[in-house]
């Protein structure tokens, strides 16, 4: 079992930047992906960023060019950097990771069986 403390949500207006944080219970895994997802107020839950557990990150359409993600190094502590914030961006934000995958299969959310209880995000134009 994975328990995860995420932080760093908030409301901010369009432009702006927030860094959110996920701290994931010790696991050691040698192969795994971690992910941040978000899911907006009738929509599907969709992939924003992650990393596997050899260093690859893969962005969803929506973050690239904005949103970093980052591991600290030796910790299983992530985070998502989002700069250039719209109003479309407003969501709750999910981390979660996943055991035994890695690469491409990193992108799709029925992989992930550990989720954080989300943060929630809101931008205003």
């Amino acid at each position: 079992q994975v328990q995860f403390v995420e932080s760093g949500g908030g409301s901010v207006q369009s432009g702006g930047s927030l860094r959110l944080s996920c701290a994931a219970s010790r696991y050691t895994y040698s192969r795994y992906c971690t992910g941040w997802f978000r899911q907006a107020p009738g929509k599907k839950r969709e992939i924003v960023a992650s990393i596997d557990s050899e260093g690859r990150i893969t962005y969803g359409d929506s973050a690239k060019g904005r949103f970093t993600i980052s591991q600290e190094p030796g910790k299983t502590t992530f985070y998502l950097q989002m700069n250039n914030l719209k109003p479309e961006d407003t969501a709750m934000y999910y981390c979660a990771v996943v055991h035994g995958l890695s690469g491409s299969w990193c992108k799709d959310v029925r992989e992930y069986n550990y989720w954080g209880q989300g943060t929630q995000v809101t931008v205003s134009s």
